[in-house]
């Protein structure tokens, strides 16, 4: 399987090819770790498009942290006290942020690992600065003890609703998940149909461009299927388009732009039937 194909299969489909960018970021000669910005509109697919990416590339070890799970306070530490040396506090516990840097690290001494941190937005500022501290050096600091990335094997990936720290976002390469994707150029022999689909195809293209629609192929499979065996009026394909395509606003469909649109492919799908006398089947 090709790049977009196996991201399809771990949940990701996207009508983009991510190859070339993934390129730029790995064949790129660094003096820091590869830090890779997922960028996109708010709430559209970024994480789902991370994980599917480690799993697509064959990581043997993903790791998860999302800033905008709250954690329990941490406990009251009690004073250290030595026959040598003067009272102390205990260091601190590490937070869920510092144990994923610090098995991130463990892990890439050996073995592939990525990193995913996200929701970003809602860290701190402080550490926003140790990490881009952590990505320029490859060391990870917490108290007295330290731990270091293998630059070859770690990828951190980042995920924000708002702009990074500026010094973060220097060192990072950032790429646009398909908030708003390409529509794709869809043909009848892509779906096994004949020549005589094609007025239904580009009735259906104009529909997608006069609604600002861009289905995936899975997508427009299904939409291809509930017009063949269901769909027959204006209402039910208003209703396959909002069921089948993911982030149609409704009113998109309600436009008299739309209107016509969905006419013309009512009818092109009635002359396609009875030219090609299609027997339908149950629709249950």
């Amino acid at each position: 399987m090709n790049l977009r194909q196996r991201l399809a299969h771990h949940g990701f489909e996207s009508n983009d090819d991510y190859q070339f960018v993934l390129r730029c970021l790995f064949e790129a000669n660094l003096s820091h770790l590869r830090v890779l910005q997922v960028d996109g509109a708010s709430g559209r697919r970024k994480t789902a498009f991370a994980t599917a990416l480690a799993h697509a590339l064959d990581y043997p070890h993903v790791l998860y942290h999302d800033f905008s799970h709250i954690e329990a306070p941490a406990p009251v530490l009690p004073m250290s006290v030595s026959d040598d040396a003067e009272p102390g506090p205990v260091e601190a516990p590490m937070s869920a942020f510092e144990r994923a840097l610090t098995e991130a690290c463990a892990y890439s001494e050996g073995e592939r690992t990525i990193l995913i941190l996200d929701q970003l937005q809602a860290a701190d500022f402080s550490d926003h600065i140790r990490l881009q501290r952590f990505a320029a050096s490859g060391e990870w600091h917490h108290g007295s003890a330290s731990a270091f990335a293998n630059p070859r094997h770690l990828l951190l990936v980042l995920i924000s609703e708002a702009p990074l720290y500026h010094s973060l976002a220097r060192i990072s390469f950032r790429i646009w998940t398909d908030a708003q994707r390409a529509f794709l150029d869809y043909r009848p022999e892509d779906y096994g149909l004949q020549a005589d689909a094609q007025a239904l195809f580009t009735a259906l293209t104009q529909l997608f461009e006069q609604t600002g629609l861009s289905p995936t192929p899975t997508e427009f499979g299904h939409l291809l299927q509930d017009l063949l065996l269901r769909a027959r009026s204006q209402e039910q394909l208003r209703q396959v388009l909002f069921g089948r395509i993911e982030g149609v606003e409704r009113e998109r469909l309600e436009t008299p732009g739309a209107h016509a649109a969905l006419t013309v492919v009512i009818e092109c799908l009635s002359d396609y039937l009875v030219h090609d006398h299609i027997e339908l089947g149950d629709a249950s």
